[in-house]
C-alpha cells in the first residue's frame, strides 16, 4: 500500500471513529410512545383516596379505644372525685344543708317567692331549658370528640374525652341520689333532689374553666347559674337541688379535668424528657403544634 492509500485509510478512520462518538454523545430520541400528562386533581383524588381509609382506621381505632376504656375510666375518675377527703366533705355539708333546706320553710318560702315573682316565660324559658339540659351536653361533647378524632387533633379528641367523663360522673351520681331520695318537685314531679340540668351545666362550666382559664370559665359558669335559677324559677326544682346540683358539678367538673389536664407553660405543652447515650440526661421539654 502506498503513502497516499494509507493516508486516505487513516483519514478515513478518524472519521468513522469521530461519527461513532458523536453518536453515543448526542442523544437519540426514543422511539417508545410518550408518557401521558399528569393532572394534579387526579393526582391529588388519588392520594385522598388512599389516605382516606387510614384517616378511617385511626379514628375508629381511637373511638373503639375510648368506648372500651370508657368503664375503667369512670370509676377511677368517680373514686377520685368522690372519696378525695375534701371533695367527700364538701358534698357531705352541702347535702346536710340542702337536705335541712328542704326540711325546713326555706325551700318553701323560696318555691313561693318564685312563684309570685317568676322571670322565665315562654322563649326565655325553653332556651334555658334546653341548654342545662344533660342530653344536650353529650350531644355537644360527642360532636367536640367526632370532629377532634377526624382532624386526627388528638389534644381536643382528649379533652372532648375528658368533658365526657365528667359529665357521665355526674349524671350517674345525680340518676343515684335521685332514685334514693326520690322527693317531688315543686310542680310534682318525681326524682328531685338533685337537679340534673344544674348539676351538669355545672360540670360543663368547672371543666372548660379548668382547660380554658376564667376567659371561657366565667361565661360559661353565668350561664350555668341561669339554668339553675331558671329551674327554680319555673318550680322545677326547689332551691336546695339547684345548690347541691351546682356543688356536685363544680367538685366533678373540677376534679376530672384537673386530673387530665397536661401541664402548659404559655401555650406550649411541658413533656418529660430523656436523652444522652444512656438516658443519662433528664429534663421537661416544650411542645407546641402551630
Amino acid at each position: 500500500m502506498n503513502k497516499y492509500c494509507w493516508k486516505g485509510f487513516r483519514r478515513g478512520a478518524v472519521c468513522a471513529v469521530l461519527f461513532f462518538a458523536a453518536c453515543c454523545v448526542v442523544p437519540v430520541r426514543s422511539q417508545t410512545p410518550e408518557a401521558p400528562a399528569i393532572n394534579p386533581e387526579e393526582v391529588a383524588n388519588e392520594t385522598d383516596q388512599a389516605e382516606s381509609p387510614s384517616k378511617k382506621s385511626l379514628f375508629l381505632e381511637s373511638a373503639k379505644t375510648d368506648f372500651l376504656n370508657w368503664p375503667r375510666r369512670i370509676i377511677a375518675d368517680s373514686k377520685d372525685t368522690v372519696l378525695e377527703e375534701h371533695n367527700f366533705n364538701a358534698l357531705l355539708m352541702v347535702g346536710g344543708i340542702s337536705i335541712a333546706m328542704h326540711h325546713s320553710n326555706a325551700d318553701k318560702n323560696i318555691a313561693e317567692h318564685f312563684e309570685r315573682h317568676s322571670a322565665f316565660h315562654g322563649f326565655a324559658d325553653e332556651t334555658f331549658n334546653f341548654l342545662g339540659h344533660p342530653g344536650f351536653h353529650f350531644a355537644a361533647t360527642g360532636l367536640w370528640y367526632g370532629l377532634s378524632a377526624e382532624s386526627q387533633d388528638e389534644f381536643n379528641r382528649e379533652r372532648a374525652w375528658t368533658m365526657m367523663t365528667a359529665l357521665s360522673v355526674t349524671g350517674l351520681v345525680t340518676v343515684g341520689l335521685k332514685g334514693i331520695r326520690d322527693n317531688d318537685t315543686p310542680n310534682e314531679k318525681s326524682w328531685a333532689w338533685p337537679s340534673g340540668h344544674t348539676s351538669s351545666s355545672f360540670t360543663v362550666a368547672s371543666v372548660l374553666d379548668e382547660f380554658y382559664g376564667p376567659k371561657v370559665g366565667i361565661p360559661a359558669y353565668i350561664l350555668a347559674g341561669l339554668v339553675g335559677y331558671r329551674m327554680a324559677d319555673t318550680g322545677d326544682h326547689w332551691a336546695s337541688d339547684v345548690v347541691f346540683g351546682a356543688t356536685l358539678g363544680w367538685i366533678v367538673g373540677h376534679t376530672v379535668a384537673g386530673k387530665h389536664k397536661e401541664l402548659e407553660v404559655a401555650g406550649f405543652k411541658v413533656l418529660p424528657y430523656t436523652g444522652g447515650a444512656n438516658g443519662s440526661a433528664v429534663g421537661v421539654s416544650f411542645m407546641k403544634q402551630f
